[in-house]
């Protein structure tokens, strides 16, 4: 009732073909073997993989250490992650950089690793090669060039979803200090931790930030950079500018002529030639967008009013609402709720000890040992 369309995602879309399950045949041919899984991907893509390979989902957040633990814990493993290639392809370059640290530094990023270990564990991490975030496809090869030419002096950030040569450019300014690649929550801790340096240095500075991930979590920024400011007691003024990159695709412009010419859209006193969003109407669309995603925008704030206004639904009005199709059976018979929910508990253990719980590590030997 979230919505009067069926509610979608670009990545789920990716998981749920006979691609990925091809994809994922062929991990179960291979052993042993670990599927990492998206945690934005449906509960039926959750279920029949893990029928076929040993599954555990994860985040942006948590995917590297997911990874990188597995490795130490099965002996030979291969780990097999998708559906988003451009994940993929930036956690494989990250552990290719990981190559050319000391020890001393790859210990930090994990205490179980060292240069021989990442060496080892790259001819056996595989990643999907047709799943990507529509949202974040829009941080290609223009945006790029957009950044170099205008932002150079700017702090980069960047989602592990992002395009290669975004998430390459924002690994070479991390290198010097100024940039940082991964989840949101990430990006947030190091905007945060900058702005509190300049507040620290007491001298008057602005500072700019380049967001390259979905441009949904500026109001968390923006509340966090809001009460630095306001707490801080010293009398240097810093002022913080977010920058969205967007593709041009995401701009429409107002007129077909000179920004002069009376068509153009006038705010105040201000003429503008062109403005957010695409020509065929609405801004955040999948044909263009402003770098927010068109499909969480179907959960609208009416929609959830209405669902809340039948609560605490004696008369059963939401029944008929429910995902009838989470009841099916999987290949093996078995019901997709009970065993889609296996591989998030299995994050959800490994969040909580830092270890592959031992139920999955069993599953992962078994599957080995019947030649799976």
């Amino acid at each position: 009732m979230m919505s009067n369309e069926r509610i979608s995602c670009s990545l789920a879309d990716a998981a749920s073909g006979p691609s990925y399950m091809s994809y994922l045949e062929s991990a179960s041919k291979a052993s042993p073997s670990l599927h990492v899984v998206y945690i934005n991907t449906s509960l039926e893509t959750k279920a029949f993989a893990h029928e076929l390979v040993p599954t555990i989902t994860c985040t942006s957040s948590n995917v590297v250490q997911t990874i990188l633990q597995a490795f130490t814990q099965v002996p030979d493993l291969q780990v097999w992650y998708g559906p988003d290639s451009y994940m993929g392809a930036n956690i494989a370059e990250l552990f290719l950089q990981m190559t050319k640290m000391t020890d001393e530094e790859i210990a930090e990023i994990h205490p179980q690793h060292n240069r021989d270990s990442i060496k080892s564990l790259l001819p056996r991490l595989h990643y999907y090669q047709d799943g990507t975030c529509i949202v974040h496809h829009l941080f290609g090869h223009e945006v790029v060039e957009k950044i170099n030419e205008m932002y150079s002096d700017a702090f980069l950030t960047a989602h592990f979803e992002v395009p290669g040569e975004m998430f390459s450019l924002t690994m070479e300014a991390k290198k010097r200090g100024m940039g940082v690649v991964g989840s949101t929550q990430n990006i947030l801790d190091f905007i945060k931790q900058r702005v509190q340096e300049a507040l620290d240095r007491n001298v008057s500075d602005h500072l700019q930030f380049v967001l390259g991930t979905e441009s949904g979590m500026v109001t968390s920024i923006v509340a966090a950079v809001r009460s630095l400011l306001n707490s801080s007691q010293n009398g240097a003024k810093v002022k913080v500018e977010i920058v969205f990159p967007v593709s041009s695709d995401s701009m429409t412009s107002t007129s077909s002529n000179s920004s002069s010419d009376p068509e153009s859209i006038k705010a105040g006193e201000v003429i503008l030639p062109v403005i957010p969003g695409v020509a065929s109407g609405e801004g955040c669309s999948i044909h263009g967008g402003c770098a927010s995603c068109p499909y969480m925008k179907m959960n609208s704030l009416s929609s959830l009013f209405k669902v809340c206004n039948h609560l605490p639904d004696e008369s059963n009005i939401l029944a008929s609402y429910e995902a009838e199709r989470f009841k099916c059976q999987t290949p093996n018979g078995k019901e997709i709720a009970d065993v889609g929910c296996e591989p998030i508990l299995h994050m959800r253990q490994f969040q909580a000890s830092k270890k592959l719980p031992e139920k999955l590590i069993n599953h992962i030997l078994q599957s080995q040992g019947s030649g799976r």
